[in-house]
């Protein structure tokens, strides 16, 4: 079992997001919970990748054609920080 933290400022982006964005990243977590980022790899539809540059160490999901939600995996806790979900924006801030 995992567990899944996000980040304060997820919860004001979700709130902008379409339904359908929801509901995909409500799946996106039980996925996640149950099987692990290897499951997500498993679902070609997320697209779930490795990123590189200043976000090395966090990985990037599919959640639609636009919306991408960002995460790390700590592997020693087994906890998944969940930091941003963007429309597309690979911007730190």
């Amino acid at each position: 079992m995992r567990e899944v933290y996000e980040h304060r400022r997820v919860g004001r982006q979700l709130g902008k997001a379409p339904t359908e964005v929801l509901k995909r990243y409500e799946k996106w977590k039980d996925i996640l919970v149950i099987s692990g980022p290897q499951g997500l790899r498993m679902i070609r539809g997320f697209r779930d990748e490795a990123l590189s540059g200043q976000w090395k160490g966090h990985r990037s999901s599919r959640l639609n054609d636009r919306y991408r939600v960002i995460y790390r995996v700590e592997s020693d806790r087994v906890i998944v920080e969940v930091v941003s979900v963007t429309a597309h924006d690979y911007r730190r801030k």
